[in-house]
C-alpha cells in the first residue's frame, strides 16, 4: 500500500487551513462519504475482533466511526450533517457502525449527538484542528479496559450502555480524498475514499485495510523510528528504503492471515494488489520503499497457499511474524 512518510495526523494537518471534508461539496458526495464510512466500520470491526487472540495489544472495539460538525466548512455544515441525520451542530456523533457491533446492539442512531461519555464531558482535544475532538475521543476510549461497559449520553435524555468486544488496537477513519491510498500510524488506519471506490468489492477493500492494520499490529512505525530511518527524501535509498520495504513485505504476509481469521477470502489480497499494481495513473517508477507488484502478488499467493494447507490438514491458523518479527536493522 502506498504509505506516506508522515503520520496520519500529519496528513490531516494538511487540511488545517480549511475543514477536512470541505472537498465533499454536494449532498450526494456527503452521502457517498457516509456510505464509505459504513463499509470501513464494518470491515475494521470484523478484522480487529475476529483476530483479537493474535494481537499483542488490544483495545475495546465498539464497531463505530466518529463524526464531528467541526470537520465541515461552515457553509456546508448543515448539508453534510443531513447525510448522517445529525441535527446538532455542536456535538460529536457516531457517523457509522458495523452490523452486529456493540454500537448497533445499543440501538444508537447514526447522527445522534453524544453529550457525555462514561459520565464525563466529551473530551475536546488539543488545538483547533478539525479532528482534535475525534482524536481525543478515540484515544480515551482505547485506553479503557477491553471489556468494561461504557455509558454514552445521547442528547439530553437518553443513556446507552455498550459492552465492547476486545479487538486488535486500531481505530478507523475515512478521508475525503480521491487518491487511492491509505496509511497507518500505529493506532489509526486512515482510508482514502478513492481507495474504497477503487476496490472491486468488500473482499478487496478488506485486503487493503488488513494490510494497514498489519502495519499497526506489527508496530512498524515505532520500529522504524527506533531504527532511525530517514523519513525525508532519503527514505527512497539505501538502508531506509530497505527497511521500509521489509515492513511492507511483513504487512503483506500478515494481511492474508488476518483476512482468513476474519472469514474473508485470503485470495482477495492477490486480486486487489494485481489490480492496484496495474491501475491507471500509477507512478512510472517503482518506489524503493515497496516491492514490485508482481513480487508482492507472488508472496501473497504463497501465504494464501499456506492458509489453505493449514486448513486442509486440520491445523489451526498460525499467522507469521506477530510473536517475533525479525529485527529492523
Amino acid at each position: 500500500m502506498p504509505r506516506r512518510a508522515r503520520t496520519a495526523l500529519a496528513v490531516l494537518l494538511l487540511f488545517a487551513a480549511s475543514p477536512a471534508f470541505a472537498a465533499a461539496a454536494s449532498a450526494s458526495a456527503y452521502d457517498a462519504l457516509a456510505a464509505a464510512e459504513a463499509r470501513v466500520a464494518a470491515i475494521g470491526f470484523r478484522l480487529t475482533t475476529a483476530n483479537a487472540d493474535w494481537c499483542p495489544v488490544r483495545q475495546p472495539q465498539f464497531g463505530w466511526i466518529w463524526g464531528d460538525p467541526r470537520l465541515y466548512a461552515a457553509d456546508r455544515r448543515a448539508e453534510a450533517l443531513r447525510a448522517y441525520g445529525a441535527a446538532d451542530p455542536n456535538h460529536a456523533f457516531v457517523a457509522a457502525f458495523a452490523p452486529g457491533s456493540p454500537a448497533a446492539a445499543a440501538g444508537i442512531a447514526i447522527g445522534a449527538p453524544v453529550t457525555a461519555i462514561a459520565d464525563a464531558p466529551v473530551p475536546d482535544g488539543a488545538g483547533a484542528h478539525p479532528f482534535a475532538r475525534i482524536t481525543a475521543i478515540e484515544t480515551s476510549l482505547a485506553a479503557r479496559p477491553v471489556d468494561e461497559p461504557l455509558a454514552l449520553q445521547l442528547g439530553a435524555a437518553r443513556v446507552a450502555t455498550l459492552v465492547p468486544i476486545p479487538g486488535c488496537a486500531s481505530d478507523f477513519r475515512v478521508e475525503a480524498n480521491a487518491k487511492p491510498g491509505a496509511v497507518a500510524d500505529g493506532r489509526l488506519v486512515l482510508v482514502n475514499q478513492g481507495l474504497i471506490d477503487f476496490a472491486a468489492d468488500d473482499q478487496e477493500l478488506a485486503a487493503a485495510i488488513a494490510h494497514e492494520l498489519a502495519h499497526n499490529i506489527l508496530r512498524h512505525r515505532a520500529r522504524l523510528d527506533a531504527a532511525g530511518v530517514d523519513r525525508g527524501l532519503g527514505k527512497q535509498f539505501g538502508r531506509s528504503a530497505r527497511l521500509f520495504k521489509q515492513t511492507e513485505v511483513e504487512a503483506d504476509r500478515l494481511s492474508v492471515w488476518l483476512l482468513a481469521g476474519a472469514g474473508y477470502d485470503p485470495a482477495a489480497a492477490a486480486r486487489f494488489w494485481t489490480r492496484f499494481g496495474q491501475r491507471k495513473g500509477r507512478p512510472l517508477f517503482q518506489a524503493g520503499t515497496h516491492p514490485n507488484w508482481r513480487d508482492r502478488v507472488a508472496a501473497l499467493e504463497t501465504e494464501a497457499a499456506a492458509v489453505a494447507a493449514a486448513r486442509a490438514g486440520g491445523r489451526p491458523l498460525r499467522p507469521p511474524l506477530i510473536g517475533a518479527p525479525p529485527p529492523l536493522e
